[in-house]
């Protein structure tokens, strides 16, 4: 409404008119980037079981818009990493499935470079944690992913709950599962998954860095190395031919 000259806006215009700004500063930072030359990465982390729905529809959304980060921001990248509605992972099961299905069909048809991120369940310094990550790995790896971004343990929520020993067994599991069959790899993952995830509701915290590493020399402790061998073991049993 109008007095004297002055506007006077509801909440629901202020709203909008704050969203427009946002947005037109987004894209002139944007533009800043391209005429520089820099290497833009976009990210997106669509929601299994939110407006998007399941797996079919949330996997039909993932491509969209990872498309769109290309053809509408000039990405030279894109970061992916559905997450699961109720427990805030990218390595259930569902998540999984949405992402390599999504790399997939990408894949196969362009030449772009897709990217997903990591967020487990357990924290460091637990089997479950390096389980988790690993499968994501796999998964990733067989369905055409050139880059992988983790791993933020704890769901990436936890402060001082990331080490390099979760991004290793993530490395080593993708250069294991480089050259598998996708049904090799498939049937691998199948084996795994449900070994974590009857464990989501009861997941371990795991440890900080601190505990986790000798922070003078910056190595993992020799209880995080057995962990992490006994991660190994557990992944070699399944047939993933993974180093030691």
């Amino acid at each position: 409404m109008t007095n004297a000259g002055m506007r006077i806006t509801d909440a629901h215009e202020c709203s909008q008119l704050n969203e427009l700004k946002v947005d037109m500063a987004a894209l002139i930072m944007l533009s800043g980037w391209t005429v520089e030359g820099d290497t833009i990465m976009i990210e997106q982390m669509p929601i299994f079981g939110g407006y998007t729905g399941g797996i079919e529809e949330t996997a039909i959304c993932d491509v969209a818009t990872t498309l769109a980060s290309f053809t509408l921001f000039s990405g030279n990248f894109h970061l992916d990493g559905p997450i699961h509605i109720r427990w805030g992972t990218t390595t259930s099961k569902e998540t999984l499935q949405i992402a390599a299905h999504a790399a997939a069909a990408i894949d196969a048809n362009t030449d772009l470079l897709l990217a997903n991120q990591y967020y487990p369940m357990a924290g460091p310094c637990t089997e479950m944690c390096l389980i988790e990550t690993a499968v994501q790995a796999m998964s990733d790896t067989g369905s055409g992913r050139e880059l992988l971004s983790g791993s933020a343990a704890a769901k990436g929520v936890v402060q001082d709950k990331t080490t390099g020993m979760e991004a290793r067994i993530m490395g080593e599991a993708a250069r294991a599962t480089a050259g598998m069959k996708v049904s090799e790899v498939n049937e691998i993952i199948a084996k795994l998954v449900p070994t974590y995830e009857a464990n989501y509701t009861n997941a371990p915290a795991g440890k900080t860095f601190r505990e986790c590493y000798d922070v003078v020399t910056v190595k993992p402790t020799a209880e995080y190395r057995e962990v992490y061998d006994k991660a190994v073991q557990t992944l070699r049993d399944a047939g993933l031919d993974i180093r030691r």
